[in-house]
């Protein structure tokens, strides 16, 4: 995209409200760069935008929670942050705004910039799981998104059917770190061969964290009694470590905890199973080839809503195991709940740790996601989240 002399560059104002907003925001900024001759950026950032140069209007920290009751705890807080993002976004008067992933934030600021300044563009890059539960909110979203950029490759469908607004697989951004992903040779010896390395992987949330590493605790302490060469590896977040090792240092195995991202995929390269929460981890531990238990508890509000409304399905799928959508059977097993405990979840590890049909089964499926989810085209996630807001940054400059 070419720019004539003197214009001034284009303005883009990116909200992202944690971790994985980050790493996108980070990728899409780089790639706007690239493409655009020049751009310049506002709004929240995490250590990756701001690496890239831009600055955020506040700590991420403030607004990154999960679960109601973790939200509700911090609720005076969010609630200004959003109307902080929302003056900035409207002073700013930006050419576009994009809004990644944290639906619960980044689209609360969405429709307040819509209703206070409804001409400027905006991109919604990474869907709510409208396809899981709550399907109405996609109809919503058409009355304060212009674009939806879908990281999944059967949400364009699904957006169109449901009346969303209009949806672009612009691929994950996954597809491009494979060679970070996948193990070399020498990385994963073969199982029954070497002594068994084990992922535990509780979450990225403290939430998370508080309500599954005690039963993964006792599962893992179960394991260990069976296989005393268990090597134990957890992988954590920076603002979680602390926390983490003081926990880890209960357990009685040795447990070696890690963070940064460089780690943690060394960790998948080398791991031959995981006991991992419900999330995108468990895609990255699919592409990586390795063989997983998927948990989730439910936040103690929609627990009891669950137990009130039982005629009321919450969940709209058969699975909310990533790896079984994309895949579109449920190869990968996954506890709820009650469910999430030692009697059942360390028998099942035990039988992926080893060289078994039910880890070969998993290995095998795996095979089949990267087919499912490259770009035909030769372009990364990036380039093409890229290619569509700049596409679309030209008709908002002519309308001004």
């Amino acid at each position: 995209m070419s720019e004539e002399a003197g214009e001034r560059p284009f303005h883009v104002f990116i909200v992202v409200g944690e971790e994985s907003g980050d790493q996108l925001g980070a990728r899409l900024m780089r790639a706007l760069r690239n493409r655009c001759s020049s751009v310049t950026f506002s709004g929240t950032a995490g250590p990756r935008m701001q690496a890239g140069g831009m600055e955020s209007l506040f700590p991420l920290s403030d607004i990154a929670v999960m679960g109601l009751t973790a939200v509700l705890g911090r609720l005076p807080t969010i609630i200004r942050r959003v109307h902080q993002t929302v003056d900035a976004a409207v002073a700013a008067d930006p050419d576009l705004m994009v809004i990644i992933d944290s639906p619960d934030f980044t689209h609360a600021v969405a429709k307040r910039v819509r209703k206070a300044a409804p001409h400027i563009p905006i991109v919604d890059y990474v869907s709510p799981s409208v396809w899981a539960w709550r399907p109405g909110r996609a109809k919503r979203m058409a009355a304060y998104v212009d674009h939806l950029l879908g990281i999944l490759p059967f949400e364009p469908q699904v957006h169109q059917e449901l009346g969303g607004p209009p949806c672009s697989y612009v691929g994950h951004p996954l597809i491009e770190r494979l060679d970070e992903l996948r193990p070399a040779p020498e990385e994963r010896g073969k199982p029954g061969t070497v002594p068994p390395v084990l992922l535990v992987l509780p979450g990225s949330r403290t939430s998370e964290v508080g309500r599954l590493l005690e039963p993964f605790q006792e599962t893992v302490e179960r394991l260990y009694r069976e296989k005393p060469d268990l090597e134990v590896l957890l992988p954590t977040v920076p603002h979680l470590a602390d926390h983490v090792r003081n926990e880890a240092a209960r357990w009685s195995m040795p447990v070696t905890v890690t963070t940064g991202e460089t780690e943690k995929f060394s960790a998948f390269r080398r791991a031959h199973a995981a006991l991992a929460a419900s999330g995108t981890v468990t895609l990255e531990l699919a592409i990586a080839g390795v063989p997983i238990a998927v948990c989730y508890k439910l936040d103690w509000f929609y627990r009891r809503l669950k137990q009130i409304h039982r005629f009321i399905p919450i969940v709209k799928t058969a699975s909310m195991v990533l790896p079984n959508i994309i895949l579109g059977r449920n190869v990968v097993p996954e506890f709820l709940d009650d469910e999430v405990n030692a009697t059942r979840l360390a028998p099942l590890l035990a039988d992926l740790l080893d060289d078994t049909p039910a880890r070969a089964e998993q290995v095998k499926a795996f095979e089949e996601i990267e087919e499912k989810m490259v770009l035909d085209n030769g372009e990364s996630p990036s380039e093409r989240a890229a290619r569509i807001v700049c596409d679309m940054l030209e008709p908002s400059r002519d309308a001004d």
